[in-house]
């Protein structure tokens, strides 16, 4: 059975242009798919332990290959078994608004927990990182009040779907399909740019076509 993983960066939930626009995408991919397994990460009601002194010791450890010490071994178990609901899913779907020209803290918190070596990536000293994940596709559903792509910087900058992409990419997902809606704000057709990019998603989860 296919699982899909929704990731919810916005604390605006159902509020949320983006969640709105994953959503749809979700329900059109579940009328085509009804056996789909759906499992949704809101970022902004889990509880994200810190990512402490002995979780980057645990980290450098593994790098190293070193033995943990009792604190370190408890914190990689923690890190791995947050890891675990990543790395089990087939899909991510995630709902990221743009915050001051990136993404919301509470995914990069997320990301900082997961992205661990021996979990989602590995490094050649010879070639470099790779990743670790394979087989996987994403969908961003991406939106920003101000910014939208080819404007003066004036209007922003993305560092927004390219952090998204290159993380995802050195994890070893690589089939990335991107949702905009941008501007929200900066536009004579608020609701009309929204049933746009809603019906791109409802033809993007056609093009995928049964899972």
């Amino acid at each position: 059975m296919t699982k899909v993983l929704f990731v919810k960066a916005s604390p605006r939930d159902g509020d949320s242009k983006a969640v709105q626009i994953a959503q749809t995408y979700l329900d059109a991919l579940l009328a085509h798919n009804p056996d789909l397994q759906v499992d949704t990460l809101d970022l902004w009601t889990t509880d994200l332990p810190a990512f402490d002194g002995d979780k980057v010791a645990a980290k450098m450890n593994v790098i190293g290959g070193q033995e943990h010490d009792d604190a370190q071994q408890t914190a990689w178990e923690q890190i791995v078994q947050i890891a675990d609901r990543f790395i089990s899913a087939d899909r991510y779907l995630f709902a990221v608004p743009m915050w001051n020209s990136g993404i919301p803290y509470r995914l990069k918190h997320y990301i900082d927990l997961i992205h661990q070596p021996g979990l989602l990536w590995a490094l050649d000293p010879q070639t470099g990182y790779y990743g670790l994940l394979k087989g996987k596709h994403a969908v961003l559903a991406l939106t920003s009040g101000v910014y939208a792509q080819n404007v003066p910087p004036a209007f922003g900058t993305d560092h927004h779907s390219t952090y998204l992409r290159d993380w995802l990419n050195q994890a070893g997902v690589t089939e990335i399909d991107e949702l905009r809606f941008q501007p929200t704000l900066l536009t004579e057709d608020p609701a009309g740019g929204l049933a746009s990019t809603s019906q791109r998603a409802v033809d993007l989860a056609l093009s995928h076509g049964p899972l």
